[in-house]
């Protein structure tokens, strides 16, 4: 199943944008494929204005979200994995959401991790394969 993620991130830049004010994302800076300019980065995370105003080409995409901006006056491409967006939020009233840190489905269990529970099976008989009945109705 895809993250909802990007999808997520979409939606906020719209509202944010919609009302005004202006969206700036929280970056895990750590994160395998990020590129970002290192000298801005603090404790391994990094605070981007992604306005249009302050960007050109954003593209915000379900794997990547990539931009240009200028830093300390030189233009630099900015790639960022969406995975690796922890947060997007309003500058102007902090209003926004986190992500949580997100698992893939095809990871396997860390080891010394007990089975995933499976569910209970329902009380009711599996139904036998059988056409679908359309009646009309007067």
């Amino acid at each position: 199943m895809t993250s909802t993620r990007p999808y997520l991130i979409r939606a906020l830049y719209e509202w944010i944008e919609d009302n005004g004010l202006t969206p700036h994302i929280l970056v895990d800076a750590e994160a395998p494929g990020v590129s970002v300019p290192r000298q801005h980065v603090r404790e391994g995370r990094i605070v981007l204005n992604i306005n249009p105003a302050a960007v050109r080409d954003l593209r915000l995409g379900n794997d990547w979200i990539e931009f240009s901006a200028r830093f300390g006056g030189v233009s630099r491409a900015i790639q960022i994995p969406v995975a690796a967006v922890l947060a997007i939020y309003a500058r102007e009233n902090g209003q926004g959401m986190a992500f949580g840190e997100e698992k893939s489905g095809d990871e396997p269990p860390p080891p010394g991790s007990p089975p995933p529970e499976k569910p209970d099976k329902p009380d009711k008989p599996a139904r036998p394969d059988r056409r679908p009945a359309l009646k009309i109705v007067k």
